[in-house]
């Protein structure tokens, strides 16, 4: 299976736990295709909600494609997400839950369509956020250390 990453959502990671992780279509119009193509996707503030038996995804944007003309797409609008009507539901209720999201962690091509990651994500405290960079920091330190020893 070729994948080739488009957009990625860092920040993602470090503001949410993400319990579990769902693999989506994408409804787009045609130059959105073009303009991912050239990698112009931002994931960042973007979120997923579960209306009237559908998933959208909300504050996806996709910057219009240079070479378009006035059928160039919309920036922000709001896409469709292509899912199996069982999976519907257990994100309907999973959402329902208390401090769960639906939050996109990848936006990527695989075999030539365009495909949606998303995570079920429950936010983070700051301290918790404060102990994952504390862990990040060690890891790293560990790391250098190692690396020296290793030289020396």
């Amino acid at each position: 299976m070729a994948e080739k990453l488009i957009s990625n959502n860092k920040k993602a990671y470090h503001d949410y736990f993400i319990e579990e992780k769902f693999e989506a279509g994408i409804v787009l119009q045609g130059t959105e295709v073009k303009s991912l193509r050239l990698g112009k996707a931002n994931l960042n503030d973007a979120f997923a909600l579960v209306r009237g038996g559908e998933v959208f995804l909300h504050n996806l944007h996709i910057s219009p494609y240079d070479f378009g003309n006035r059928e160039n797409h919309d920036p922000d609008r709001v896409r469709k997400l292509l899912f199996h009507k069982n999976e519907i539901g257990k994100l309907f209720i999973k959402t329902q839950e208390r401090g769960y999201s639906l939050i996109p962690l990848r936006l990527y091509f695989k075999n030539g369509l365009v495909k949606v990651e998303l995570g079920l994500a429950k936010g983070k405290k700051l301290y918790d956020k404060r102990d994952d960079l504390k862990q990040k920091d060690q890891k790293r330190d560990m790391a250098q250390a190692l690396k020296e020893r290793q030289k020396g």
